[in-house]
């Protein structure tokens, strides 16, 4: 289990557990917004939908492209790194096709993934909530054009994950017969990783999705706890409105985890940023290497973060570091790699609380499905006590909207 240490916060536990006589009250608000992150996690019969999906196309495909951005692919590239090989595109027995995410329309990218793949040999998710997402749409229309010029059936390479009734995505698959997975309606794209959105791929690269489930499922009842020692995402939401900086930095000593960081910093940044007086900027950065770029502002720079440190007990097997017969280097002598990084994370957060910069430290036993789907559910809930800490709605995006309908009139009005 994981678990969590205020030790460096600038302040303590008590304080915090004097906020704990909000939770019943926050937790009403929540349910009142009629947001279904913290239920879907229930969904057996929809897992079993995917698992099925899974099992019927094992040894079909050698690639999988998913099409889509922000959250409809952020969860799925946290999830490839965190659970995959890290190289895994070395390895001869990998299970499950390669992951390629289309999280963007350069065209430099939109090429460079045609180039390495065979389309008689891949299958595209196209994931939108709305099924209106322009970027995503456009990379449906050119893959789907490819696809049609080379002579296959779309219906046989293309799944959609998007809204079950309505959208242009769902009209498609209505008309033309594509296999399709609901995104549930009162789930929003930035709290979907734990549905179809992502479990469909997370499914297809041989990840336990049940495991997934039940570490989320663990952490949601957490969530629903009353009582403050038992509720982690309460407590993480009260650390970071009680400390009052503005930039948060997500720090994982751990490369598996770099992407969960990349994950939550849409998670806090468009749930938070709402009014101007009110929004969390969030920063991540990955020990040890960011140690090199980044700790002489955090540590010097101005005091206006707040840092929250995530530390893995099991890192793998032990590296030993082979060292030279020189004094200069006795400390290395007997050290394994896993070792040096724990170091270098204890070394970091006393360096930054001596120079007063509150930090708190997520501790896990190791990287796996449950672990993941439980660091999903606890962000998701903690932000959404967050949203009721500073009396705003964490699940709309307004600010979003006005770039989308500019991007349309620019287009319709180009000569």
């Amino acid at each position: 289990m994981l678990t969590l240490d205020f030790l460096n916060l600038g302040t303590d536990t008590k304080t915090l557990n004097q906020l704990a006589d909000r939770i019943p009250d926050y937790l009403k608000r929540i349910e009142a917004r009629e947001q279904d992150f913290y239920k879907i996690v229930d969904d057996t019969e929809g897992a079993d939908a995917i698992l099925n999906f899974a099992k019927m196309m094992e040894g079909k495909f050698e690639e999988m492209v998913v099409l889509g951005i922000g959250g409809s692919s952020l969860g799925t590239i946290c999830l490839h790194d965190s659970l995959k090989h890290l190289f895994e595109r070395e390895l001869l027995d990998r299970k499950g096709p390669r992951l390629h995410v289309l999280d963007n329309i350069d065209p430099a990218l939109i090429s460079g993934i045609e180039a390495v793949i065979d389309l008689k040999k891949t299958l595209f998710l196209v994931v939108t909530k709305s099924g209106g997402t322009p970027e995503t749409l456009a990379q449906y229309f050119y893959f789907k054009e490819k696809c049609k010029k080379a002579g296959l059936k779309e219906e046989e390479h293309f799944v959609f994950i998007t809204d079950p009734q309505k959208g242009f995505l769902r009209q498609i698959a209505d008309n033309e017969n594509f296999l399709t997975f609901p995104i549930p309606e009162k789930v929003g794209g930035r709290f979907s990783v734990l549905t179809s959105v992502g479990l469909v791929p997370a499914a297809l690269m041989g990840l336990d999705v049940k495991k997934l489930l039940k570490g989320a499922r663990d952490m949601r009842d957490r969530f629903l706890s009353p009582q403050f020692e038992e509720n982690f995402p309460f407590q993480l939401a009260a650390a970071q409105f009680s400390i009052n900086k503005p930039m948060h930095v997500l720090f994982p000593y751990s490369q598996r985890l770099i992407k969960l960081a990349d994950w939550y910093r849409q998670l806090l940044a468009e749930s938070i940023g709402k009014k101007p007086e009110v929004g969390l900027t969030p920063l991540y950065a990955l020990g040890a290497t960011d140690q090199h770029s980044q700790l002489q502002l955090y540590s010097e720079g101005p005091n206006d973060k707040f840092f929250m440190f995530i530390g893995v007990e099991d890192l793998g097997p032990p590296l030993e570091i082979p060292v030279m017969d020189d004094p200069s280097v006795d400390y290395l002598k007997g050290v394994t790699f896993n070792e040096l990084l724990k170091s270098e994370m204890r070394g970091t957060i006393q360096a930054l609380t001596e120079k007063k910069r509150p930090s708190l430290t997520l501790s896990l036993p190791r990287v796996d499905e449950e672990i993941v789907g439980g660091l999903f559910m606890l962000f998701e809930a903690s932000v959404a006590f967050l949203g009721e800490f500073y009396g705003i709605n964490a699940f709309d995006q307004p600010g979003v909207e006005r770039s989308k309908i500019l991007t349309k009139e620019f287009l319709k009005s180009r000569s």
